[in-house]
């Protein structure tokens, strides 16, 4: 059962939720707002911090329009943060980009919270298993740590091993999360 007085913040790693989209469901116009309310059930919602790489202007100009206005669409989410590292351009258009210090901001924030107590439960939706450590120092400060996962039982297992809860995000879950 939820507890109202339970303080969570989200943390999505965007690219992440993008792709399992994508790959799970064929589609990425999710609703992130109502997704989150989902997430936290009945329980006080924080903050949202959102990360992504920004797309490079001059490399992809209209792919960056289109994610400029997905950007201010987050933005727009009450209590909910845009955080973004930055793609590296290598070789481009032959080689595609790589993201740059999406991961690392997104684990330090959620040990930085976790230490100024500005959370009881941290809920990472993510499947990057880089994570383990950042998740095992929230819980060793005595927090809560639930991760939201697409795919099978057999995905991202670390993990699954290391979080407090696993929340399987599936069509059932996402139901009335679409735009």
């Amino acid at each position: 059962m939820a507890d109202r007085s339970e303080r969570v913040m989200i943390f999505i790693d965007g690219s992440n939720m993008y792709h399992s989209l994508k790959h799970f469901f064929k589609r990425s116009d999710i609703d992130i707002g109502r997704f989150c309310y989902k997430l936290i059930d009945k329980r006080r919602l924080i903050r949202i911090y959102y990360y992504n790489a920004q797309v490079g202007r001059r490399e992809e100009p209209e792919r960056y329009q289109h994610q400029q206005k997905f950007f201010a669409g987050v933005s727009a989410i009450p209590y909910t943060e845009l955080r973004l590292g930055r793609l590296v351009y290598t070789n481009w258009p032959s080689s595609p980009p790589y993201e740059k210090g999406v991961d690392i901001l997104l684990a330090t924030d959620m040990i930085t919270h976790s230490y100024k107590n500005n959370y009881d439960t941290a809920v990472l939706v993510a499947g990057d298993n880089d994570f383990v450590a950042a998740i095992q120092a929230v819980k060793d400060n005595g927090k809560n740590m639930e991760v939201a996962l697409f795919g099978k039982e057999r995905t991202s297992l670390q993990l699954r091993k290391v979080a407090d809860k696993v929340v399987t995000i599936d069509g059932r879950l996402l139901r009335g999360c679409w735009k």
